[in-house]
C-alpha cells in the first residue's frame, strides 16, 4: 500500500485516491492538502502562512472579548461570531477538506476529529446565540473553536517550516543537467538541447564547460572534476579511450566525445530517480499521529454519539444536558496538544541545534536518529577537506628538501594542476620567500606526461612517470594513500612527492566518540583503494568500500539497512545524494554541494565533524520528547473523556461545562510546550 509522501499515511489504490504525477512517477495521497504541498509546495505554503496569520490575528480579540467582556453580552455574542466565522470556514477549510477526503476515501484522519470539535463549539455558540431558549443552561464557546485552530495552524506552520522537501533535492540535481551539447555534424559545430542527443554523437567540451552527457573520448586531453560524481579527490586525467560522464566538468583542453548513454540512462540521470524513490518512501514522525487517529477519532465520533444518546434516551435528561455532554467529549478531545506534540518539540530541538550550528529538518529525522546503529561516513570532502596537500617530500641522493621544494614550487607556479596549490603553499610553510620562487624562463606542458620549466638554463620536470628503480620507495608512499609524483633536475631524479587529501580536523576524535556511542563507523568512498585502507588505518574505521559511484553507495546502503542496521549516512556532494536519501537518516556537510544539502536529514552548519555525534545525540533527545508528548497528549484526552461524557455528573452531579473541557484541552497543550522547553537544558 502506498504512502502519502507528506503526512506518510498509508493510502489505499482506489479508483477514488487522489494521485499526481510528478517527473513520471504517480503518487497518492491522503488529501488535497496534502496533494497541493507536494505539488506546488511554495504556493501551499505561502497559503497556510495567510490563514495561520489571520487565524491568530482574530483568536486574540475573541480571547479579549471572551475573557474581559467590556460590550453588553448580546452585542459581545455577535462580535464574536463576526470573528470567529472566517476563522473557522477560511482559515480553518483545510481541515473541512480534509475531512471531506478521509470520508470520500473512509480514511480518518486528524482533520475529522478537528472539524468535528470545531464545528461543533462553533455551531453550539451559533444556535445558543440566536436561539437561547433551546437550551436552559449554556454559553458561547468560539473562543474554543478558534483558539484550537489558530494553535493547530501554528503547529502545521512550524513544522513546515523545518521540514525538508524532496523536490528541492530533487529540483538542484535537475538544475546540474546541461541544457545544450556543441555536437560536431561533418565537423561543423552546432548546439543542440541534450534531449536530441543520441547514442554514437560526436559532441565537443570546451574548457570549464560541463560534459554534457557519458561518454567515451575521440580525441583531445584534459583534467576533468568528477568529484560531484565519483567522490574523487583529485581531477582525472582523460585522453583517447577514456570514459567521461555526464555532469563533470572539464577543467582545460578540449575534448571531442562520443556520447554513450544518454536521457535516462546517464549515471546523472539515475542519482536523479534514486534520491526521488528514496525521498518518497520516507515517513514521517507525524505518521504516527494519523496512524492513532485512524483510530481515535472514531472511538471519540462513538462516546460523544453514545454519550449523546444515553443521557437523552435512556437516562431522559433535557436536550441541552444531552448536547452538552456530547460537545464536551468533543471538545476534550480535540487533537490540539497532539498536533502540537511533534512541532512544539521539534521547534525548541531545532533551534537548540541551530545554536550549535546544526539544522534538523523535520520529524523523519528525529524519528531515524533514535535507532541509528550505524554511521557511514563519505571521504572526500566529509573526513577529508577535498583539497590535496603536499604531505611527503622524499629527497634522493645527493638533493635537499628545500632545495627540491623550490624547484617544485618554481616549476608549479604557472601551472593549472591541482597539486601546484599544495606545493606553493608547503613551500610558504617550509619558510621559502615569494621572491625565491621566481617566474620560469620557459614552462610546457606535456599532455598526459606532467610539465617542465626552464631557469638559468636548468631543466626542472614534475611528472608521475617513474623510473623503474625507484617504484619500490614509491609503493611505500602509495600505501599511505598518497598519489606519487616525481621532481627531475636535467633530467635526473631529485625526489619524489606524495600528495594527499586533508584529513578534516577532529575526524579522529568523531570516530571515537561514535563507537563509544555503540554505533558501527564504515568508510564508503569513490577514491582507491589505498586512500581508503590508509584513511582507516588513521582513523581506526574496520569497514570500508572503495571505488564505489554513486549508484553503488546507494545500493551499499540498501544493502546495509537489509542486514539489519538503521543506517547514517554522512556526505557532501553530489555523488551522495542518492546514498543520503537511502539511508535511515541523511547527515549533510553545509561545505557541500546544495544537492547533498537539501537530501540531508540534518545539515552541519558549521562543517564540523563533531557536529555528527551532537547531531544524533540532540535529535535522539528531542525524538524522545515528541514520544513523551504524545503519550501525555493521548493520556489528557483518553483520561478525560469518560469525565466529559458525564462521568462527573455520576459523582458529584456536576455536568462538565464545555468551557472546562476546552480548558482541560489547553491545560494539555501547555503541558507538552512545557516539556518540550525542557529541551533547552540540552548541551551538546
Amino acid at each position: 500500500m502506498p504512502t502519502d509522501p507528506i503526512c506518510g499515511m498509508f493510502v489505499e489504490e482506489s479508483p477514488d485516491a487522489l494521485t499526481a504525477v510528478v517527473r513520471g512517477r504517480k503518487y497518492y495521497f491522503c488529501s488535497e492538502t496534502c496533494r497541493d504541498t507536494f505539488v506546488a509546495p511554495e504556493h501551499e505554503y505561502r497559503r497556510l502562512k495567510q490563514r495561520t496569520a489571520l487565524a491568530l490575528l482574530l483568536a486574540l480579540p475573541i480571547l479579549l472579548i471572551s475573557y474581559l467582556p467590556a460590550l453588553p453580552s448580546n452585542l459581545g455574542g455577535y462580535v464574536l461570531l463576526g470573528l470567529a466565522t472566517p476563522v473557522q470556514f477560511v482559515a480553518g477549510s483545510r481541515f473541512y477538506r480534509g475531512f471531506y477526503d478521509a470520508v470520500r476515501t473512509r480514511m480518518a484522519n486528524m482533520d475529522v476529529l478537528i472539524a468535528l470539535a470545531t464545528s461543533a463549539a462553533y455551531f453550539y455558540s451559533l444556535i445558543y446565540l440566536l436561539f437561547p431558549s433551546v437550551f436552559s443552561e449554556g454559553g458561547l464557546y468560539f473562543d474554543s473553536s478558534s483558539l484550537i485552530i489558530a494553535l493547530l495552524l501554528l503547529g502545521r506552520l512550524l513544522e513546515r517550516r523545518v521540514k525538508g522537501r524532496a523536490s528541492e533535492a530533487l529540483n538542484r540535481l535537475l538544475e546540474l543537467r546541461p541544457r545544450t551539447a556543441t555536437v560536431l555534424t561533418d565537423e561543423r559545430e552546432h548546439e543542440v538541447p541534450v534531449e536530441e542527443l543520441r547514442v554514437g554523437d560526436i559532441f565537443l567540451v570546451k574548457p570549464g564547460s560541463l560534459i554534457p552527457v557519458d561518454g567515451a573520448v575521440e580525441e583531445g586531453y584534459a583534467w576533468v572534476d568528477q568529484s560531484p560524481i565519483t567522490g574523487e579527490s583529485v581531477p582525472v586525467e582523460v585522453s583517447k579511450g577514456s570514459q567521461v560522464i555526464g555532469g563533470t566538468i572539464n577543467r582545460n583542453g578540449i575534448l571531442r566525445v562520443r556520447a554513450t548513454r544518454v536521457g535516462r540512462d546517464t549515471m546523472l540521470s539515475k542519482i536523479i530517480e534514486i534520491v526521488e524513490e528514496a525521498e518518497s518512501v520516507k515517513e514521517p514522525l507525524h505518521g504516527l499521529v494519523d496512524t492513532v487517529s485512524k483510530y481515535f477519532t472514531p472511538s471519540v465520533i462513538l462516546v460523544a454519539f453514545l454519550s449523546f444518546s444515553v443521557w437523552l434516551l435512556v437516562v431522559h435528561k433535557p436536550l441541552d444536558f444531552a448536547f452538552t455532554a456530547a460537545i464536551s467529549v468533543l471538545i476534550i478531545a480535540c487533537p490540539c496538544s497532539i498536533g502540537l506534540a511533534t512541532p512544539a518539540a521539534l521547534v525548541v530541538g531545532v533551534g537548540k541545534g541551530a545554536e550549535n550550528g546544526i539544522l534538523i529538518k523535520g520529524a523523519q529525522a528525529l524519528e531515524a536518529a533514535r535507532k541509528v546503529d550505524m554511521v557511514v561516513f563519505d571521504k572526500t570532502g566529509t573526513l577529508t577537506r577535498g583539497e590535496p596537500e603536499l604531505s611527503t617530500i622524499k629527497p634522493l641522493k645527493g638533493f635537499e628538501e628545500r632545495q627540491v621544494l623550490l624547484l617544485a614550487a618554481i616549476a608549479e607556479k604557472r601551472s593549472e594542476h591541482p597539486f601546484a596549490r599544495s606545493v606553493l603553499e608547503r613551500a610558504k610553510l617550509a619558510g621559502i620567500d615569494k621572491e625565491e620562487i621566481r617566474d620560469p624562463d620557459r614552462f610546457l606542458v606535456e599532455p598526459g606526461i606532467g610539465l617542465k620549466a626552464y631557469l638559468d638554463g636548468t631543466e626542472v620536470a614534475v611528472t608521475q612517470s617513474l623510473p623503474s628503480d625507484l617504484v619500490k620507495e614509491a609503493l611505500t608512499i602509495q600505501e599511505k594513500g598518497e598519489t606519487v609524483s616525481v621532481v627531475y633536475l636535467n633530467g635526473r631524479p631529485a625526489a619524489l612527492l606524495g600528495f594527499r587529501d586533508k584529513l578534516r580536523e577532529h575526524a579522529d576524535r568523531v570516530v571515537r566518540e561514535l563507537s563509544d556511542m555503540g554505533m558501527s563507523v564504515v568508510l564508503l568512498t569513490g577514491d582507491t583503494e589505498e586512500a581508503a585502507r590508509a584513511l582507516c588505518l588513521e582513523l581506526g574505521i574496520a569497514t570500508y568500500y572503495s571505488r564505489a559511484l554513486p549508484e553503488e553507495k546507494a545500493k551499499i546502503i540498501e544493502r546495509l539497512r537489509q542486514e539489519g542496521h538503521h543506517v547514517a549516512m554522512v556526505g557532501d556532494g553530489i555523488n551522495d545524494a542518492a546514498a543520503l536519501a537511502k539511508a535511515n537518516l541523511g547527515i549533510a556537510m553545509a561545505s557541500g554541494t546544495q544537492v547533498a544539502i537539501e537530501a540531508g536529514d540534518i545539515v552541519l552548519m558549521k562543517n564540523d565533524l563533531r557536529g555528527v555525534a551532537q547531531a544524533l545525540r540532540l535529535a535522539r533527545k528531542t525524538a524522545s520528547k515528541v514520544k513523551q508528548n504524545l503519550f501525555w497528549a493521548f493520556f489528557y484526552n483518553v483520561s478525560l473523556i469518560p469525565v466529559a461524557a458525564g462521568g462527573l455528573y455520576l459523582v458529584a452531579h456536576v455536568l462538565l461545562d464545555p468551557v472546562f473541557a476546552a480548558g482541560a484541552m489547553a491545560l494539555s497543550s501547555v503541558s507538552v510546550v512545557t516539556n518540550s522547553l525542557l529541551l533547552r537544558r540540552f548541551q551538546p
